[in-house]
């Protein structure tokens, strides 16, 4: 297992974080999973054997159960593990009972403490952005959790670049705690945060942390061109995420990491995740599963190296369509690119420099 350093803190994350979205199974949550504390301990005691140091919840997973769960599972593993949850989300219907306000952040945090049975959290996030609240409530909110002790670090997770710029200005502005990580959506098929948000953690020197690196299903190989979806799967069951917007390209994904994968004679769920711990700026994938078998599967991509061949073969079947400005980038033939763009950016070249060659002759 490889560690990672968590942006500008002197944290050490493990490659591959385990997950908790499929602990419980209530409160809207029936579709993801019900795994309960004596599988969920057997997952961890797996996933630690296996180098990982860090495990991921949120109080809206199953409202508070996977928590709750969680922390039944860690008993005497607490010590051993970097423990991260999230707060923002709306947890009733009480107009107060969400958001990233003072009243909301402090109360939300006590409740995950007495459902993870600890005393600290080692990274709050907030799961997402409070358009409502000001910035500088919900910073000064953070650090009095962290001068309490009741947190260690923070971090963000869905938040937009400006979004993630104005948080960062404002806490520097204040002399108060900057967000240590992003936690982002991020997949082969679905390749935005590279435009943004990935550039941004590289110049801000941020964690970044992915969740459902394998689209929540939908890039394990149960969903293939032309054949039904297994109805026990997430993909085959009705549950709404991820938003796919084409299709076809997705299953050219698809079919391009299930062909590495037999190549390899491993998963195209192995192949994924490989991919993505090749990619630049990335801390840690974080994965869960409701089986053994899975969760095995996911944590062996730590050790599975793909050719240069292999890697470039699916950057190029998974490369999004350039969009502006940074397109204009190269057109214009700009120079001093900004290193943390140009990382990303400078994959597109060659497909520019095609269509410049045709439009000569």
């Amino acid at each position: 297992m490889q560690y990672r350093q968590l942006g500008q803190s002197g944290l050490y994350l493990s490659a591959l974080t385990m997950g908790t979205l499929t602990l419980g199974g209530s409160n809207g949550f029936e579709k993801v999973g019900n795994v309960d504390a004596r599988t969920a301990r057997r997952f961890l005691e797996i996933a630690l054997e296996a180098g990982v140091n860090c495990v991921d919840t949120a109080d809206l997973y199953s409202k508070g159960e996977a928590e709750s769960v969680l922390g039944e599972a860690l008993g005497d593993l607490r010590q051993n593990v970097i423990l991260m949850t999230k707060a923002r989300s709306p947890m009733s219907d009480d107009p107060n009972d969400s958001g990233a306000t003072r009243h909301h952040l402090i109360k939300s945090c006590e409740n995950s403490l007495r459902r993870l049975k600890t005393d600290h959290i080692d990274i709050l996030q907030i799961h997402n952005w409070d358009g409502v609240t000001p910035v500088e409530e919900t910073l000064y909110a953070l650090e009095s959790l962290v001068q309490s002790g009741k947190i260690r670090y923070w971090g963000t997770s869905n938040y937009s670049g400006w979004q993630m710029m104005k948080t960062l200005g404002k806490a520097e502005h204040l002399g108060l705690s900057k967000p240590t990580s992003q936690q982002i959506y991020y997949t082969p098929e679905s390749r935005e945060a590279e435009f943004e948000l990935l550039p941004l953690a590289l110049d801000q020197n941020v964690g970044t942390l992915i969740w459902g690196p394998m689209g929540e299903g939908l890039l394990t190989g149960t969903v293939r061109r032309g054949e039904k979806t297994r109805a026990d799967s997430r993909q085959g069951n009705g549950w709404p995420e991820p938003y796919v917007h084409d299709m076809d390209h997705a299953y050219d994904v698809i079919e391009t990491l299930a062909q590495v994968g037999e190549e390899l004679g491993v998963s195209p769920a192995r192949v994924c995740l490989a991919w993505l711990l090749t990619r630049p700026g990335i801390t840690s994938l974080i994965v869960g599963a409701r089986h053994e078998a899975h969760l095995r599967d996911n944590l062996a991509a730590a050790d599975l190296q793909l050719s240069d061949e292999q890697r470039t073969r699916i950057e190029k079947a998974t490369r999004p369509a350039p969009r502006y400005p940074y397109w204009h980038r190269y057109t214009a033939g700009m120079d001093r690119l900004d290193p943390a763009e140009e990382v990303f950016l400078r994959e597109y070249f060659d497909t520019l420099e095609n269509r410049r060659d045709l439009s000569i002759k």
